[in-house]
């Protein structure tokens, strides 16, 4: 279950060698190609640290990545994602597993691309006041008589930015900018993948009773398959603003459910860019409810439920008793997980001796695609099972 404990260190580095401590998240190497993210409560904002931490809040981001990762490729046949699982490394001794489950998950290991992927899909913010300034956003001109919080009237827009190091600030930069860093070819890719995520994250959290209003992605490239992969947080309340359909404002500044709150109280008392600020308690539990309710309307059930799920699943394993009945949809969801991404890797290699013209025919690799379809089935009816 959630508690109140806030963790704002990892100590892992008896277990697995430590690679980087960012300002929320510790990564621990497993193999040459695999990582551990392990998402702590600390806070930053306005590109720096802030003293205390947000009870719960690496659980929440967490599990919406996991959960955004399953919904995200579902749709999008041709997304690739860092996720592999929240099943913690053996590495980590049973005596640590509460601690850390649910807030770690194993990653592919991949070469990130020195830049962010925004899309902004309402006039707000700091759009909102650029807009104003001179009827563009980041650089990109915007039709007159628009109003604060409309929509944008062609869709959503692509406004990339630099990827800054630790303790520096990203700047917006145009896409020739974006593609001067990346190339071309993978500059419009990581274009075209943000958009589609954005549209259908969109129409998935409207269902639910939320509206995406803008989101932040970063991906990398894995240099074997030279394919841009979708990297780090999803659609999580750090990385997006959501606004609940209700209290949409058309004409002022629309509340939302994401660290805005946390960012507004920070400038409002003169603090935004000041290290190792120690929020107020009213400001820490409002900023994790908010979270925790952003986290139970897109996902359908609250944080507690999920954990206890996940608990579960690990006690299903790892105890010696008579199984609840629920034990075998949990086994067969890890071994599904394990074997689609072992054929998914299949697939991919088959696709290149194709293209490398290396097999004569097709023949085996429509087999191996049959068999990932089928696969497939076999784990949305698991997911479904499960309801996460």
């Amino acid at each position: 279950m959630p508690t109140n404990e806030i963790l704002l260190n990892t100590e892992l580095e008896d277990c697995l060698p430590l690679v980087q401590k960012g300002k929320v998240r510790d990564i621990y190497s497993i193999t040459h190609d695999e990582l551990l993210f392990v998402t702590t409560d600390r806070v930053s904002a306005f590109d720096v640290s802030l003293a205390n931490g947000i009870p719960n809040k690496g659980l929440v981001l967490t599990l919406l990545t996991a959960y955004w990762t399953r919904i995200l490729t579902a749709e999008i046949p041709a997304l690739r994602t860092h996720f592999r699982t929240l099943v913690l490394p053996t590495e980590i001794p049973p005596s640590l597993h509460s601690r850390y489950r649910g807030r770690s998950m194993k990653v592919c290991s991949l070469q990130p691309f020195k830049i962010e992927a925004i899309v902004r899909g309402y006039l707000t913010r700091e759009a909102w006041d650029s807009y104003q300034a001179n009827g563009t956003v980041c650089g990109i001109p915007i039709q007159s008589g628009l109003r604060e919080g409309d929509a944008f009237p062609h869709g959503p827009i692509y406004t990339p930015s630099t990827k800054a190091d630790v303790g520096e600030h990203d700047e917006d930069i145009s896409e020739e900018k974006a593609a001067e860093i990346v190339g071309l070819n993978y500059a419009n890719r990581i274009k075209d993948l943000s958009i589609s995520i954005f549209n259908v994250a969109s129409a998935h959290a409207r269902e639910r009773g939320l509206i995406l209003v803008d989101s932040k992605f970063e991906f990398g490239l894995n240099t074997a398959t030279h394919e841009v992969v979708l990297a780090d947080e999803i659609l999580t309340p750090e990385s997006s603003r959501f606004w609940k359909k209700e209290e949409r404002r058309v004409g002022e500044s629309t509340p939302g459910l994401d660290k805005q709150f946390l960012r507004d109280w920070l400038s409002e008392n003169g603090l935004a860019g000041v290290e190792n600020v120690t929020l107020p308690e009213d400001v820490v539990k409002k900023t994790g409810s908010m979270y925790e309710e952003a986290f139970e309307k897109l996902v359908g059930k609250n944080l507690a439920q999920t954990v206890e799920s996940l608990n579960f699943k690990h006690r299903a394993h790892h105890e010696n008793h008579e199984h609840p009945p629920g034990f075998i949809r949990c086994l067969l969801f890890d071994e599904l997980e394990t074997s689609i991404n072992r054929d998914k890797d299949d697939l991919r290699e088959l696709k290149g001796l194709i293209m490398q013209r290396r097999m004569k025919t097709g023949a085996e690799y429509e087999g191996w695609r049959k068999e990932l379809g089928g696969l497939t089935g076999k784990i949305n009816g698991a997911l479904a099972e499960l309801n996460f």
